[in-house]
């Protein structure tokens, strides 16, 4: 049984850890309202450039683009987004569950964040590029990662393009998804997905504003010159928006961690408190009983 000065030194040892998770806890509670802001904030936006493909495929009619090419067979190159940083509970673990569950055995893949990135190398995975993104996550970083990808999808080296990433739903839960970049499928576009805040699943009618949206467009040059410059923009803003949901994920997902970790230091001290009170009581009576007897004696 531990003595006195051994509960002593885990109650204040377990008081340190809670004081370091707690801190972790505001931080991560700090920079998960920013990330929420930033992923709430380019929803809208993704919502728009949506629409506005969506009408532009309809009128350009079936007028073939590199990037719209359905490819039989070939390798697919997935595109990887974890953390760099762990105690973030399950977040990591889920999302690599996801990735061997869907990827093939000869995929390769792109990797943003050291822990699948890791995990990837230790299995003897083919991993073709790397990269590190700063928090906030600024726009400018999503650019190179998304023209990698594509500049490698253009050269024919693979026939899909997907995205392996933790889309943020609540602070409680996170969800590890998996969805095709590349080719851009026509057919999905107006689809509602949930890391875009996509909610129009009929694109051509009224919108939340109570507006018709345009059909008519009159393109200049062509509308073949229109999509080759708004397809690059939206794979830009299709993995930066990838990024800050996963960020957002990361952040949600470590402040629940840290928190329930508190939570459990918490209640081991007021267990450790308990058993040392106990304790300390038991010598007082044995002190107690070693006088009432030493006093009898010397009557």
């Amino acid at each position: 049984m531990a003595n006195l000065r051994d509960i002593r030194r885990r109650i204040k040892s377990v008081k340190n850890t809670a004081q370091i998770t707690r801190a972790m806890q505001l931080v991560a509670a700090a920079k998960m309202k920013k990330a929420q802001d930033q992923a709430l904030a380019g929803r809208d936006y993704a919502d728009l450039l949506n629409q506005v493909l969506v009408n532009l495929k309809e009128n350009v009619g079936e007028e073939a683009h590199a990037l719209l090419e359905q490819r039989e067979g070939g390798k697919e190159l997935m595109l990887v987004i974890s953390t760099d940083k762990g105690l973030c509970g399950g977040l990591n673990t889920n999302l690599g569950k996801k990735v061997r569950a869907e990827a093939a055995a000869d995929t390769e893949f792109v990797t943003v964040g050291r822990k699948l990135r890791g995990q990837l190398s230790k299995a003897g995975r083919e991993l073709v590029a790397d990269f590190e993104v700063k928090d906030p996550v600024p726009f400018a970083e999503a650019r190179p990662i998304a023209k990698f990808v594509t500049k490698a999808f253009l050269e024919g080296g693979y026939s899909k393009v997907s995205v392996a990433f933790s889309n943020y739903v609540t602070v409680m839960r996170q969800e590890p998804t998996v969805v095709q970049l590349l080719p851009i499928s026509t057919d999905k576009l107006g689809e509602k997905r949930s890391y875009e805040g996509m909610g129009k699943d009929v694109v051509v009618g009224e919108t939340d504003h109570g507006k018709a949206l345009a059909k008519d467009y009159l393109f200049e040059p062509s509308g073949k010159d229109v999509l080759d410059t708004l397809l690059p923009l939206y794979i830009n803003f299709q993995v930066y928006q990838m990024l800050v949901e996963s960020r957002a994920s990361e952040h949600s997902a470590r402040m629940v961690a840290m928190k329930g970790a508190t939570d459990n230091a918490k209640k081991f001290i007021k267990e450790l408190t308990l058993e040392y009170n106990k304790l300390r009581q038991a010598a007082i009576t044995a002190e107690l009983l070693e006088i009432t007897t030493a006093m009898k004696a010397m009557e």
